[in-house]
C-alpha cells in the first residue's frame, strides 16, 4: 500500500496505472492481481492503510494526557506529521472524494472521515466538561475548523511543494485555532 501512496506523491493518483504500481513493487501486473481483483481493491485496500494508521496515530497521539486540549494538539501535530511522510495520501484522498458514484474507496474515506470527527467531538465535550474549553462552544464548527485547518496546510503545502511549510506552520496555527475554542473568564 506504501507504494501506491509513494507514487500518489509524484503522480497524480487518476493517472497511476497498475502497470506503474507493478513497475514500483518490482511485481509483474499478474502478480498483482493475483492479490487484487482490479485497480479499485487496490485503491480500497490503501484506502484502508490510511484510515487505520492514521486513526491509530490520533488515538495514540492523545493519550498520556487529561488535557483535551493538549490530546487536541497532539492529534494535529500527529495528522501533520502523516501527511508530510505520506504526501500522496491527501492526493488520493482529494481525487477520491471527487469522483462520481460509490465505490469502496470512497466509502472509507467517508468513514475515515466520521471517525476522526467523533474522536474530535468527544474531546471537545470533554473540553467544555472541564472548564478548559468554552462552555458555548459550537461543538461541531470547532470539529470543522480543527478539520479545516490541515486541510488548509496540506493544501497550501501542495501548493508550494514543500511539505516542510506545513511542519512549520502547524503549530502557530493550533495555538490561534486554540486560542478561539478555549474557555475565558468572560464565558
Amino acid at each position: 500500500m506504501e507504494a501506491v501512496v509513494a507514487l500518489a506523491a509524484s503522480t497524480n493518483p487518476s493517472e497511476i496505472t497498475t502497470a506503474a504500481i507493478a513497475k514500483h513493487m518490482h511485481l509483474t501486473q499478474g502478480a498483482l492481481f493475483r492479490h487484487f481483483p482490479s485497480k479499485d481493491a487496490i485503491w480500497q485496500a490503501v484506502m484502508e492503510w490510511v484510515a487505520e494508521r492514521l486513526l491509530t496515530l490520533i488515538d495514540r497521539a492523545a493519550t498520556g494526557t487529561d488535557s483535551p486540549l493538549l490530546a487536541m494538539r497532539a492529534m494535529f501535530l500527529a495528522h501533520v506529521e502523516f501527511v508530510a511522510e505520506h504526501p500522496g495520501v491527501p492526493r488520493m484522498m482529494f481525487g477520491e472524494l471527487q469522483r462520481s458514484g460509490a465505490t469502496g474507496a470512497k466509502q472509507l474515506v467517508q468513514t475515515l472521515i466520521s471517525g476522526y470527527r467523533a474522536r474530535l467531538r468527544a474531546k471537545v465535550e470533554e473540553g467544555k466538561a472541564q472548564g478548559q474549553l468554552s462552555p458555548s462552544l459550537d461543538t461541531e464548527a470547532a470539529v470543522t475548523l480543527f478539520i479545516g485547518s490541515i486541510q488548509g496546510l496540506i493544501m497550501q503545502s501542495l501548493l508550494a511543494g514543500d511539505v516542510e511549510q506545513m511542519r512549520r506552520d502547524a503549530p502557530r496555527v493550533f495555538t490561534i485555532y486554540s486560542r478561539g475554542i478555549e474557555a475565558r473568564h468572560d464565558d
